[in-house]
Protein backbone atom coordinates (compact mmCIF):
# COMPACT_ATOMS: atom_id res chain seq x y z
CA UNK A 1 0.00 0.00 0.00
CA UNK A 2 2.86 2.33 0.75
CA UNK A 3 4.21 1.81 -2.78
CA UNK A 4 0.78 2.53 -4.26
CA UNK A 5 0.37 5.60 -2.08
CA UNK A 6 3.75 6.79 -3.35
CA UNK A 7 2.59 6.53 -6.98
CA UNK A 8 3.46 2.95 -8.02
CA UNK A 9 0.40 1.97 -10.08
CA UNK A 10 1.56 -1.67 -10.33
CA UNK A 11 1.33 -1.87 -6.54
CA UNK A 12 -2.45 -1.39 -6.78
CA UNK A 13 -2.67 -4.38 -9.12
CA UNK A 14 -0.78 -6.41 -6.53
CA UNK A 15 -3.12 -5.25 -3.74
CA UNK A 16 -6.18 -5.99 -5.83
CA UNK A 17 -4.94 -9.46 -6.79
CA UNK A 18 -4.21 -10.29 -3.15
CA UNK A 19 -7.41 -8.97 -1.55
CA UNK A 20 -10.11 -9.10 -4.23
CA UNK A 21 -11.32 -12.58 -3.25
CA UNK A 22 -11.48 -12.02 0.50
CA UNK A 23 -13.13 -8.59 0.09
CA UNK A 24 -15.70 -9.97 -2.35
CA UNK A 25 -16.55 -12.96 -0.14
CA UNK A 26 -16.81 -10.78 2.96
CA UNK A 27 -19.21 -8.34 1.30
CA UNK A 28 -21.21 -11.12 -0.39
CA UNK A 29 -21.70 -13.06 2.82
CA UNK A 30 -22.47 -9.97 4.84
CA UNK A 31 -25.08 -8.72 2.36
CA UNK A 32 -26.46 -11.98 1.03
CA UNK A 33 -28.49 -12.25 -2.15
CA UNK A 34 -30.78 -9.49 -3.30
CA UNK A 35 -28.08 -6.83 -3.31
CA UNK A 36 -25.76 -5.62 -6.04
CA UNK A 37 -22.63 -7.13 -4.51
CA UNK A 38 -20.46 -6.29 -7.51
CA UNK A 39 -21.37 -2.60 -7.21
CA UNK A 40 -20.48 -2.55 -3.50
CA UNK A 41 -17.17 -4.31 -4.17
CA UNK A 42 -16.40 -1.88 -6.98
CA UNK A 43 -17.24 1.04 -4.70
CA UNK A 44 -14.91 -0.41 -2.07
CA UNK A 45 -11.98 -0.49 -4.50
CA UNK A 46 -12.87 2.97 -5.77
CA UNK A 47 -12.65 4.25 -2.21
CA UNK A 48 -9.29 2.58 -1.73
CA UNK A 49 -8.06 4.44 -4.80
CA UNK A 50 -9.70 7.72 -3.84
CA UNK A 51 -8.64 7.63 -0.17
CA UNK A 52 -5.18 6.11 -0.53
CA UNK A 53 -3.67 9.24 0.99
CA UNK A 54 -5.68 8.72 4.17
CA UNK A 55 -4.11 5.31 4.80
CA UNK A 56 -1.45 5.39 7.45
CA UNK A 57 1.37 2.87 7.73
CA UNK A 58 0.65 2.88 11.47
CA UNK A 59 -2.59 0.96 10.79
CA UNK A 60 -2.62 -2.51 9.22
CA UNK A 61 -3.76 -2.42 5.61
CA UNK A 62 -6.07 -5.40 6.04
CA UNK A 63 -7.98 -3.69 8.86
CA UNK A 64 -8.22 -0.41 6.90
CA UNK A 65 -9.45 -2.20 3.77
CA UNK A 66 -12.05 -4.29 5.58
CA UNK A 67 -13.29 -1.24 7.50
CA UNK A 68 -14.07 0.33 4.12
CA UNK A 69 -15.83 -2.87 2.99
CA UNK A 70 -17.68 -3.15 6.28
CA UNK A 71 -18.90 0.46 6.22
CA UNK A 72 -20.16 0.15 2.65
CA UNK A 73 -21.98 -3.11 3.39
CA UNK A 74 -23.57 -1.66 6.52
CA UNK A 75 -24.72 1.37 4.53
CA UNK A 76 -26.39 -0.94 2.00
CA UNK A 77 -28.06 -2.97 4.75
CA UNK A 78 -29.32 0.17 6.47
CA UNK A 79 -30.81 1.50 3.26
CA UNK A 80 -32.43 -1.82 2.43
CA UNK A 81 -35.71 -3.04 3.82
CA UNK A 82 -34.71 -6.65 3.15
CA UNK A 83 -32.80 -8.77 5.62
CA UNK A 84 -29.70 -10.60 4.45
CA UNK A 85 -30.23 -14.14 3.22
CA UNK A 86 -27.79 -16.82 2.33
CA UNK A 87 -25.29 -16.07 -0.40
CA UNK A 88 -24.76 -19.46 -1.94
CA UNK A 89 -21.61 -19.81 -4.00
CA UNK A 90 -21.91 -21.80 -7.19
CA UNK A 91 -21.21 -25.22 -5.70
CA UNK A 92 -23.08 -26.99 -8.50
CA UNK A 93 -19.97 -26.90 -10.68
CA UNK A 94 -17.88 -29.15 -8.45
CA UNK A 95 -16.10 -31.84 -10.45
CA UNK A 96 -17.47 -35.34 -9.93
CA UNK A 97 -14.83 -37.29 -11.82
CA UNK A 98 -12.94 -38.42 -8.70
CA UNK A 99 -15.79 -39.15 -6.33
CA UNK A 100 -19.36 -40.26 -6.57
CA UNK A 101 -22.18 -37.86 -7.30
CA UNK A 102 -23.67 -38.73 -3.91
CA UNK A 103 -20.48 -37.60 -2.18
CA UNK A 104 -20.53 -34.27 -4.03
CA UNK A 105 -24.22 -33.84 -3.24
CA UNK A 106 -23.43 -34.39 0.45
CA UNK A 107 -20.69 -31.74 0.31
CA UNK A 108 -22.95 -29.35 -1.60
CA UNK A 109 -25.72 -29.82 0.97
CA UNK A 110 -23.29 -29.14 3.84
CA UNK A 111 -21.95 -25.98 2.18
CA UNK A 112 -25.46 -24.73 1.52
CA UNK A 113 -26.42 -25.51 5.12
CA UNK A 114 -23.35 -23.61 6.39
CA UNK A 115 -24.18 -20.55 4.29
CA UNK A 116 -27.80 -20.64 5.43
CA UNK A 117 -26.73 -20.95 9.08
CA UNK A 118 -24.29 -18.10 8.59
CA UNK A 119 -27.05 -15.88 7.19
CA UNK A 120 -29.26 -16.69 10.19
CA UNK A 121 -26.70 -15.66 12.80
CA UNK A 122 -27.38 -12.37 14.56
CA UNK A 123 -25.70 -9.57 12.60
CA UNK A 124 -23.05 -8.88 15.27
CA UNK A 125 -22.03 -12.55 15.44
CA UNK A 126 -22.03 -12.96 11.66
CA UNK A 127 -19.92 -9.84 11.24
CA UNK A 128 -17.38 -10.92 13.88
CA UNK A 129 -17.16 -14.38 12.32
CA UNK A 130 -16.68 -13.05 8.79
CA UNK A 131 -14.10 -10.49 9.87
CA UNK A 132 -12.15 -13.26 11.62
CA UNK A 133 -12.49 -16.00 9.00
CA UNK A 134 -12.80 -14.10 5.71
CA UNK A 135 -10.79 -10.98 6.49
CA UNK A 136 -8.31 -12.64 8.83
CA UNK A 137 -8.47 -9.78 11.31
CA UNK A 138 -7.28 -10.15 14.88
CA UNK A 139 -9.66 -9.94 17.82
CA UNK A 140 -8.34 -6.48 18.63
CA UNK A 141 -8.82 -5.27 15.05
CA UNK A 142 -12.39 -6.61 15.01
CA UNK A 143 -13.07 -4.92 18.35
CA UNK A 144 -11.82 -1.58 17.04
CA UNK A 145 -13.76 -1.90 13.80
CA UNK A 146 -16.95 -2.88 15.65
CA UNK A 147 -16.52 -0.32 18.46
CA UNK A 148 -16.78 -2.99 21.16
CA UNK A 149 -14.37 -4.58 23.59
CA UNK A 150 -12.10 -7.50 22.76
CA UNK A 151 -14.00 -9.75 25.19
CA UNK A 152 -17.27 -8.92 23.43
CA UNK A 153 -15.73 -10.02 20.14
CA UNK A 154 -14.56 -13.26 21.74
CA UNK A 155 -18.05 -13.87 23.08
CA UNK A 156 -19.68 -13.17 19.71
CA UNK A 157 -17.26 -15.56 18.01
CA UNK A 158 -17.87 -18.25 20.62
CA UNK A 159 -21.66 -18.02 20.15
CA UNK A 160 -21.37 -17.91 16.35
CA UNK A 161 -19.08 -20.93 16.18
CA UNK A 162 -21.29 -22.84 18.62
CA UNK A 163 -24.38 -22.14 16.52
CA UNK A 164 -22.63 -23.13 13.32
CA UNK A 165 -21.28 -26.36 14.85
CA UNK A 166 -24.70 -27.38 16.16
CA UNK A 167 -26.28 -26.65 12.79
CA UNK A 168 -23.64 -28.62 10.91
CA UNK A 169 -23.91 -31.82 12.92
CA UNK A 170 -23.77 -34.68 10.46
CA UNK A 171 -21.47 -32.86 8.05
CA UNK A 172 -18.24 -33.81 9.72
CA UNK A 173 -17.55 -36.93 7.62
CA UNK A 174 -17.24 -35.68 4.05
Amino acid sequence: MQRYRDGDVQAFDDLYARYRGPVYRYIARLLGTGHDIDAVVQDCWFRVIHHRDSWSAAKPLRAWLFRIAHNLAVDVLRSSTRSPVDAVDNVSELPDNRRSIDHWQFIRDCVERLLKLLSELPAAQRNAFLLKEEAGLSLQQIAELSDVGRETVKSRLRYAIGSLRRGLEGCEHA
